[in-house]
Parts: structure tokens; C-alpha cells; sequence
């Protein structure tokens, strides 16, 4: 009998604990698919700034060795050494 009235005056103590358990696993519930919109909308947001910041990058490098290389023929041109490859005809010209 004394155990009933144990368990009897400890029912309010755990209600209020699974209440507010319930209630705030509603609103996780509730919030998680915005939370998890907004982590996708960043995340893809931030992957193509990267890209692009990447693609740009590599075009800049590439425009860089395209000028090295041009430098370097003209160079060779001016000098009369040029190789196979090179665009003399200005050279020449003058």
C-alpha cells in the first residue's frame, strides 16, 4: 500500500518532466525543417561563391602564363632565336 501511495505523489513530478519534454520536442519539430532549409540554402550559397572564386582564380593564372609565354617569344624574336612555334612575322617586318 505504501508503495501505490509513493508512486501516487510522484505522478506530478514526472508529468511536469514529460510535459516539457513533449512540448519542447513539438517545437524541435516544428523549427527543424526551417533549420535545416536555411543550413542548405548557406551551404549552396556558399559551394558556388567558392567555385567561382576558384574558376576565377585559375583564369587568372592561365591568362598569366599565356602572357609569360608571349613575352618570352617576343623576347626570343628580338634576340633572332626564335623556336619552331613562334609568330616572328612582326619581328621580321621592322
Amino acid at each position: 500500500m505504501r508503495k501505490i501511495h509513493l508512486f501516487i505523489a510522484a505522478i506530478p513530478l514526472l508529468s511536469g518532466c514529460v510535459v516539457g519534454t513533449v512540448a519542447k520536442t513539438a517545437v524541435d519539430v516544428v523549427t527543424l525543417p526551417v533549420k535545416v532549409a536555411s543550413a542548405g540554402v548557406d551551404a549552396v550559397t556558399t559551394s558556388q561563391k567558392e567555385a567561382d572564386e576558384k574558376r576565377g582564380r585559375e583564369l587568372r593564372k592561365q591568362d598569366e602564363e599565356r602572357g609569360k609565354q608571349l613575352r618570352m617569344a617576343q623576347d626570343r624574336c628580338r634576340k633572332g632565336r626564335p623556336l619552331p612555334g613562334d609568330q616572328c612575322v612582326q619581328a621580321a617586318q621592322r
